[in-house]
């Protein structure tokens, strides 16, 4: 069997910087570069056992940037509790003063701008912005199809409501604030009814290449008296877009979604299916498609 790796009890479990791990004698050079740990961000490692997760690069941002700033936009998201709003291999958003920026550092995103304290809390130990500031951030800083699936979650668990994103906008468009038509772009086309990060995404690129905007998860009542949920709808053209995630190959779960779909055409809805290769390397012949099924209804759409 390989030796135990060496971990002096005081980084057992933790992240370091290493330059103050050799200062202060716990670890050699040799040792720093053992198996005993992994590298996170320059300069700044942490026990390998630990779970390498966005978390985890937070918590080495952390160590690496000013007292004053914090994490802010998808990185404070991913804090304030929307797991899918960054992956262990995304970039770390951090907010911090003009006059106070530090980096460049490679695996961080650096963003200068005010932050009063009213716009900072606190997650896991970390310094991040509130969820209105987050919303905000995320919005102005990310493309509307990235954004829309954060904001969607943050107003799905209650982090933020609808008639706060538009009096936070309202303030800022009153104070001159720039990138105001960015915002509202992203703020009116989220929707806490949306359930996953595809169905958002589907939406969203819909949306943009000008067909009606579809709502998730409407309630249709079908011929028993069940009310079904389909992904995305147009309630008055009774037309249905269904997401097929992998979940869906399932016996149980493609059981379900046939008796579902039967359902849904006896009651007369037309229901299309989206797979995932189709939503990211057919998406211009879903929309055809779409666009379709729409005008085939009465909607006034060029087919």
């Amino acid at each position: 069997m390989p030796p135990i790796p060496f971990r002096p009890p005081a980084l057992r479990w933790r992240v370091f910087r290493g330059r103050d791990a050799l200062a202060e004698g716990l670890l050699t050079p040799g040792e720093l570069r053992s198996r005993a740990w992994q590298r996170l961000l320059r300069g700044v490692y942490a026990d390998r056992r630990l779970e390498r997760d966005h978390l985890l690069r937070c918590r080495a941002a952390a160590l690496l940037s000013t007292p004053e700033a914090a994490l802010a936009g998808p990185s404070a998201a991913y804090l304030l509790g929307v797991g899918t709003a960054a992956t262990a291999d995304d970039p770390v958003h951090v907010l911090v003063d003009p006059k106070r920026r530090f980096g460049p550092v490679q695996g961080l995103r650096i963003h200068t701008g005010t932050l009063p304290e009213a716009d900072v809390t606190r997650r896991h130990g970390l310094r991040c912005t509130t969820p209105s500031r987050t919303a905000w951030d995320v919005a102005l800083w990310t493309d509307v199809v990235d954004a829309v699936p954060v904001l969607d979650a943050m107003l799905r668990q209650g982090l933020v409501t609808a008639p706060e994103l538009a009096t936070l906008l309202a303030r800022r468009r009153r104070a001159g604030a720039k990138g105001t038509r960015r915002v509202a772009r992203a703020f009116d086309l989220a929707d806490e009814r949306a359930q996953s990060v595809p169905e958002s995404v589907l939406r969203v690129r819909l949306v943009l290449r000008g067909l009606p905007p579809p709502i998730p998860q409407y309630p249709a009542t079908v011929r028993d008296g069940t009310v079904l949920h389909p992904d995305l709808a147009w309630p008055e053209y009774q037309v249905a877009l269904e997401y097929d995630g992998a979940y869906h190959a399932e016996p149980d779960r493609l059981h379900l979604d046939r008796r579902r779909l039967n359902a849904l055409t006896d009651a007369g809805w037309l229901v299309l299916h989206v797979t995932s290769q189709r939503l990211y390397r057919d998406f211009e012949g879903l929309v055809r498609e779409v666009r379709r099924a729409l005008s085939s209804r009465g909607a006034p759409v060029r087919p």
